[in-house]
């Protein structure tokens, strides 16, 4: 029998909702009922995608007896991270602080104050390699709640005031934005945490740097700095070469297990390959890699094949799992992998030998069960045969039981995808990318901007979603529309990203500091209000903000908007040279600052060649954060004041560069223009 579950909007919550546990959603009912019966709350947070939230579901939330239990002594509520990442982000920072770790299925008990007072992330059905299991769990935090109440109540104030302490970090008012010195600083503490044989920082798990490659491009672009561009391109071409790049089908796998890239964590993230697409395109403007081009635009087709709603806007994941053909059981990568004799089977001995060596699939295999996980680990030296064995590869793999897709539309994630499709699809020629971006910000307008102007957070299905929309959300969608005012000069883009920033400015900014906040003012009161300026698998709301503000604040001269991206970039020069890894896109934002940014005012008629090709060449430009304009003379003046007062010259279309509205002299040569822009291609 369905439990409340069943008229949720969130995949995540609807793979719960014929569970036997009587599942709340998250809402002050849950809490009540709670408080009603003395017993506590189990928080139990995860997303659709997740393979370990999965496991636990099916191995403790479908078990009819542990169920019972569950039922009689707790209220229990399941949260999907992607819907409220407000919730997600407050008990994270609670589990973290008691056990020094996190991740999900995110598993903390709550009293019915909302306070928490234990925490974990999977439990298994039995003990094992030293956890305990989760029967074990439950019935300790019963007996913890009915006997030793004081304990509990220690342990809610020992962590009160450890979230408080740390909030009292995250003011932005003590520093100031970072200076040459401090990007610097970051580089150099990047490059000691640099795999300088496999590319990446770090170890194992690996995930995919978008934001720091960001960093790194904008800052040789700055600098000339070739250790910031080695660092890029290396990583660049070890993920686009390894497992976790989808080799037949494009797109990025959420993570690598291993510190070669060779076997992903299976799940694809639309945040993920926003990102990557958008990395991967600059990587192609700054060296001209065909590698970087094949990847940019693959992983675009990715989106919108495999993501693209029926509505126009992207769905949020494709599962790690997918059903197994031979054992009939879910299995982890099953969609994606091959064995030796399937490609036998699929292309005969010749084509298939050639196949294993391009795609490195062995007898041994390199995952589970003598399976490969697909690399290229080095170009083919025939094109054709590789794109054909490619494209069979790839239609008999979509016969294959496909992964499961979370549907749910984010309102920050589809703000990515579309900055990400308009460039793509300016720089590369592809129209119908900046087609799809301009469909998805028209979905967004309709279904998620209120008529107040607030975002909500998600939609499904064209059916907008209860949750308002967090800092992030606002952050990225102004972005996206930034972009989207740079390709096609339509200036709506532009007012309604001034519009979404106005509401960051009123609502979600500390005036007395520049510190942002995660929620709103006027959003549901958490234990303690959401604030977090660091990166994790998504730009931090905090410093995607900045980086709109300052956007925005080049296209209009608004030292309003200027000041508040200043201000909230304190911060990344307090962590620039301690977390670089931590703070990549702040940093990036930070490299722009440094260089003005650019402001690009490209003026002619808009069927003009001569227009169209000082368009592109500033298009091309690398220069950090530059942004662009193009309008007739005088049409736009008045909405686009960086258009104000520019002239063709001698009856010419011209382009103007300027930094701060002080403008250099025009001039009606694209090669020119390209020159003080930082273009590489020809």
């Amino acid at each position: 029998m369905p439990n409340r579950l069943a008229d949720a909007t969130s995949p995540y919550l609807l793979q719960h909702a014929e569970n036997p546990v009587d599942w709340w959603p998250w809402g002050p009912e849950a809490f009540e009922e709670a408080e009603r019966r003395g017993v506590p709350v189990l928080l139990s947070v995860g997303y659709a995608a997740c393979h370990w939230c999965h496991v636990m579901a099916h191995e403790s939330f479908e078990d009819a007896g542990l169920a019972g239990y569950l039922n009689e002594r707790f209220v229990a509520v399941k949260v999907d991270r992607e819907e409220r990442p407000d919730v997600d982000a407050v008990y994270m920072e609670a589990v973290q602080a008691a056990t020094g770790q996190g991740g999900w299925p995110m598993t903390v008990f709550l009293t019915p104050d909302k306070e928490p007072f234990y925490f974990g992330t999977y439990f298994p059905p039995q003990p094992r390699h030293g956890m305990p299991s989760f029967q074990q769990v439950l019935e300790g935090v019963d007996a913890a709640w009915r006997d030793r109440r004081q304990e509990v109540g220690e342990v809610v104030g020992r962590i009160r005031a450890d979230l408080a302490e740390r909030a009292a970090v995250y003011s932005a008012g003590a520093h100031h934005p970072p200076g040459d010195a401090d990007l610097h600083q970051a580089l150099v503490a990047l490059s000691r945490e640099f795999d300088q044989t496999r590319g990446g920082f770090g170890g194992a798990p690996k995930f995919p740097p978008a934001m720091v490659i960001e960093f790194l491009l904008r800052h040789h672009a700055r600098t000339g700095s070739e250790a910031a561009l080695e660092m890029a391109v290396r990583t660049g071409e070890a993920m686009a070469r390894g497992g976790i790049h989808d080799q037949l089908g494009g797109g990025f796998a959420r993570y690598a297990v291993d510190a070669d890239w060779v076997v992903p964590h299976f799940e694809k993230m639309l945040y993920d390959n926003a990102l990557l697409l958008r990395v991967y395109l600059h990587l192609w403007r700054a060296t001209g890699s065909e590698l970087a081009r094949r990847v940019a635009l693959s992983t675009a087709d990715f989106l919108l094949r495999e993501l693209r709603t029926p509505e126009g806007a992207f769905a949020s994941a494709l599962d790690a799992d997918s059903l197994d053909e031979e054992t009939g059981a879910s299995a982890e990568g099953a969609y994606y992998v091959w064995e030796p004799g399937q490609l036998v089977d699929l292309l005969g001995p010749a084509d298939a030998a050639t196949a294993a060596r391009l795609f490195t699939v062995t007898a041994d295999g390199t995952f589970e069960h003598g399976t490969s996980v697909l690399q290229l680990l080095a170009d083919p030296e025939d094109f054709a045969e590789y794109e054909e064995i490619r494209r069979r590869m790839f239609e008999a793999r979509a016969s294959r039981p496909a992964p499961a897709r979370d549907d749910k539309v984010v309102a920050a994630w589809n703000g990515l995808a579309i900055a990400a499709l308009a460039e793509t699809g300016a720089l590369l020629d592809r129209p119908d990318l900046v087609e799809a971006a301009e469909r998805a910000a028209d979905l967004l307008l309709a279904v998620h901007l209120t008529p107040d102007g607030r975002l909500l957070r998600t939609s499904r299905d064209g059916r907008p979603g209860t949750n308002a929309g967090v800092l992030e959300d606002y952050a990225d969608t102004a972005e996206g529309f930034l972009a989207l005012y740079a390709v096609t000069g339509e200036t709506e883009w532009l007012q309604l990203a001034g519009g979404l920033l106005d509401t960051v400015l009123k609502h979600f900014t500390d005036e007395a500091s520049g510190a942002l906040y995660d929620t709103a003012d006027d959003a549901e009161e958490l234990i303690r209000r959401p604030q977090d300026p660091t990166d994790n698998a998504t730009p931090s709301g905090w410093t995607a903000a900045a980086g709109a503000l300052l956007g925005y604040a080049a296209y209009t001269g608004s030292d309003r908007h200027r000041t508040a991206a200043e201000r909230a970039l304190g911060i990344v020069g307090a962590l620039a040279g301690r977390a670089p890894r931590f703070i990549g896109w702040g940093l990036a934002v930070a490299e722009a600052l440094q260089d003005g940014p650019r402001e690009i005012a490209v003026v002619g008629p808009a069927d003009d060649p001569a227009t169209a090709a000082l368009r592109r060449a500033a298009l091309l430009g690398t220069a950090p954060g530059a942004v662009l304009a193009v309008g007739a003379p005088g049409e736009a003046a008045a909405e686009v004041p960086l258009l104000a007062d520019r002239p063709l010259v001698g009856g010419a279309p011209a382009a103007y560069v300027c930094r701060h509205f002080a403008c250099e002299a025009p001039t009606t040569d694209p090669a020119a223009l390209g020159a003080r822009l930082g273009v590489v291609l020809e």
